[in-house]
């Protein structure tokens, strides 16, 4: 479906145009979408930074999100994280995680600046994909108490369901497609690495 994170990013640029010359200010879920980012901001001419979230993982599953934290701490539980061992005691432990993941790399990514404020901003919220959809929503979550102009959700690829569930949390979702069969966001990327820190950090730099 798409060729790499390059290809998508291109692909939702032409999609947002409408936003070219607005100052958009872009925020990439780290690590993927921070490459994606940084040509979105590019070619609409607004800024980048980082929307730090974080998914609670299953206990026997590491790749399974039953629920996210954002950087204020607000929680997203999915609806089957009971059945993935997601108890109370183990989630409290697995914020608590996840949480202090969130505050290192803050102090990596941003070591000299704080977080660009969306306060009024027509805001951009970058993923390379949604699975199902926990990182984002309490990544609009907490963009939304922030008191931007506009939020808005824009996405390579993600089920249908998923969509359904972020649509009320965006002024407008933008989604390039969406396949009926979905295992992973990877699979729809001929060419899908890791992106490491270091990537993340000198892209930060430039904004």
């Amino acid at each position: 479906m798409f060729r790499d994170r390059t290809d998508a990013a291109n692909r939702l640029a032409e999609r947002l145009k409408a936003y070219r010359g607005k100052n958009p200010l872009i925020l990439a879920i780290p690590r993927g979408a921070v490459p994606m980012g940084k040509i979105i901001a590019d070619k609409l001419g607004g800024e980048l930074d980082v929307v730090l979230v974080r998914k609670l993982r299953a206990p026997s599953q590491s790749e399974l999100a039953i629920g996210s934290i954002n950087e204020s701490g607000w929680t997203y539980l999915a609806d089957f994280a009971q059945l993935y061992g997601g108890s109370a005691a183990y989630l409290e432990a697995e914020k608590r995680t996840q949480t202090q993941t969130i505050r290192q790399r803050r102090a990596q990514y941003t070591p000299i600046r704080p977080p660009i404020s969306p306060d009024g901003r027509i805001v951009i919220v970058i993923d390379d994909g949604l699975a199902t959809g926990a990182t984002m929503i309490s990544a609009l979550h907490g963009l939304r108490a922030m008191k931007p102009a506009k939020l808005i959700c824009a996405i390579p690829v993600s089920p249908p369901d998923t969509l359904t569930k972020v649509a009320d949390l965006a002024d407008e979702v933008l989604c390039l497609e969406t396949p009926a069969s979905f295992q992973a966001v990877g699979q729809f990327y001929q060419h899908f690495p890791q992106v490491e820190d270091d990537e993340v950090i000198e892209l930060l730099k430039e904004f």
